[in-house]
């Protein structure tokens, strides 16, 4: 073989460089040699999809290879994959109720704000019963045997209180309280009772605080009457003139009557401190208010008689109704006068707004519609003795035939 020629060489370099590229066979693979392979180092990477570089988050690989795949946190891509897959794409969203909808052919052009927006959709947090409390509920709901034992506590509670009360009185002297009538004196109260002649004729009269009882006005101490001013305020003077005769046996207290409340509380705004300013002079009473244990401030209601004590030692007020009622106005007026009243008479200041309400449930209560001024009588006389409450709707028919028989002789026992 002869050797080629320069001219010849040219010649054959410059055809095959222009010469067409070989055709490509699609009916088999081709073969490539491990150097080309070498030679071509973007043959792996070429063969990759975009979606490789795309969820590329942080762009480590991305950015090795330039600009081609840019750095957008493959928020692009991510779209692009969402657009077009939009038409098959199902949002699952959940309502208020629990339940799940099912939405089809949404599409979604903001994943961030889809996203956003199924989390509104959701149910706030809400406050929860502590689990313990719930297990707590459901064993006391399945277990009707600690309903009993609760019951049972109640009802020993109960008892061991009345017990209590029944021992602290026991060890109270009270035979004074509920010494019998003798012959002659239930005799004498019955004759003024049904005594005759006009219904004027006084009976009693009182020198010191000019209370005069009429037939008329004695009566109302007969079962089944409502007491009446005259009664129920001699009564009270009755009261003051004991504690007086005998120190020592009754609390130091201060007896307004009847007619103090109404005075008090019928200024324009339901209040007038200086309609009853003048009632409690030293030169009246000889002494103040402060140096009081209790006072006791009637309180009519129209028909219906209650008592109101101002504990000055305990520093608390008081509101006791028969009928087992209720008037926070009366306290509130109360405190206002007891301030303004220290203040005048005694020069001190005491702050009323410490004191407290105590509401007292636990006092006897009348069965009939017209014991309740004999109730208050007798909430202030043993009061007065430091006592407790320790009567009952069976013990009124006596207290009447008693104090009638006190009121007649003048003379508080």
């Amino acid at each position: 073989m002869n050797p080629a020629t320069p001219s010849q060489f040219s010649e054959h370099r410059k055809r095959r460089r222009d010469a067409s590229p070989p055709p490509r066979h699609f009916h088999g693979p081709q073969s490539h040699s491990r150097l080309s392979q070498r030679r071509r180092p973007w043959s792996f990477f070429q063969h990759l999809s975009d979606n490789f570089f795309a969820f590329d988050m942080g762009n480590f690989v991305s950015g090795l290879f330039g600009s081609r795949w840019s750095k957008d946190d493959g928020l692009k891509v991510y779209k692009g994959l969402l657009h077009a897959r939009s038409r098959d794409l199902t949002v699952v969203t959940e309502d208020e109720a629990g339940t799940v909808q099912r939405v089809l052919d949404r599409r979604v052009k903001d994943s961030r704000k889809a996203a956003l927006e199924a989390a509104v959709k959701r149910p706030q947090w809400q406050k929860r019963e502590p689990y313990y409390k719930k297990a707590h509920k459901e064993t006391r709901r399945n277990d009707t045997r600690l309903e009993e034992i609760e019951i049972d506590v109640k009802l020993h509670e109960e008892r061991l209180a009345e017990i209590q009360k029944l021992n602290k009185a026991a060890k109270e002297d009270l035979s004074e309280l509920y010494k019998p009538l003798t012959v002659e004196e239930e005799n004498e109260v019955r004759e003024c009772f049904n005594a005759r002649g006009p219904s004027s004729k006084v009976l009693v009269l009182h020198e010191s605080s000019n209370i005069e009882v009429s037939k008329e006005k004695f009566q109302c101490l007969r079962p089944g009457c409502w007491l009446n001013d005259e009664v129920i305020n001699l009564y009270l003077e009755l009261l003051k003139e004991r504690e007086k005769r005998e120190p020592k046996r009754f609390l130091k207290c201060h007896f307004f009557n009847t007619f103090f409340y109404k005075k008090l509380a019928c200024g324009k705004n339901g209040y007038d401190y200086k309609s009853v300013k003048r009632w409690t002079t030293r030169k009246k009473l000889g002494y103040e208010l402060i140096e009081c244990d209790k006072i006791f401030v009637p309180v009519h209601k129209d028909v219906h008689w209650c008592l109101a004590i101002i504990n000055m030692k305990e520093n608390t007020f008081q509101y006791l109704d028969s009928l087992g009622g209720m008037d926070h106005n009366v306290p509130s007026i109360l405190a206002r006068y007891i301030a303004e009243e220290v203040k005048d008479k005694s020069n001190k200041i005491i702050n009323t707004s410490s004191w407290h309400e105590e509401i007292v449930d636990d006092i006897p209560l009348q069965q009939n519609g017209w014991d309740c001024g004999m109730f208050m009588l007798k909430y202030i006389d043993f009061h007065s003795r430091g006592l407790n409450l320790s009567f009952s709707q069976e013990n009124m028919k006596y207290f009447r035939m008693r104090t009638a028989k006190e009121i007649l002789k003048l003379r508080a026992d």
